[in-house]
């Protein structure tokens, strides 16, 4: 098998069938094999993030998931980030995320770094 760029869904399809027979044969790293896979997957991957691409959420809306979840209101913000009508106008889009709140709302919901910075 010749491996090319992804140019279209049946060559996508086609490394997927490929890939699968070698994970079921448990191909091992460093090996012709093994280095074919990994150049698949890499493929693959690339191929995915052209066609298939997966945008994060936004920052906003995360932050509102998280304190619903945990069960945290505004009111509970007040001392660690500003007053209630400040912290509303940031959940409401009318106030920036600064870095100094969002490192805030990542130790207090335990929010990632990555998906308050995107």
């Amino acid at each position: 098998m010749t491996i090319k760029v992804i140019k279209n869904k049946s060559q996508y399809t086609l490394y997927l069938k490929k890939v699968e027979e070698l994970l079921n044969k448990r191909v091992k790293k460093n090996t012709p094999q093994g280095d074919q896979l990994e150049l698949l997957l890499l493929l693959i991957r690339h191929y995915e993030n052209e066609h298939y691409a997966i945008e994060y959420p936004d920052t906003i809306d995360i932050i509102k998931l998280k304190m619903m979840e945990k069960g945290i209101r505004n009111k509970d913000l007040v001392g660690k980030i500003g007053s209630k009508g400040y912290i509303s106008s940031i959940l409401n889009k009318r106030k920036p995320l600064t870095l100094e709140i969002a490192k805030i709302f990542k130790k207090e919901l335990d929010i990632s770094a990555d998906l308050l910075l995107n």
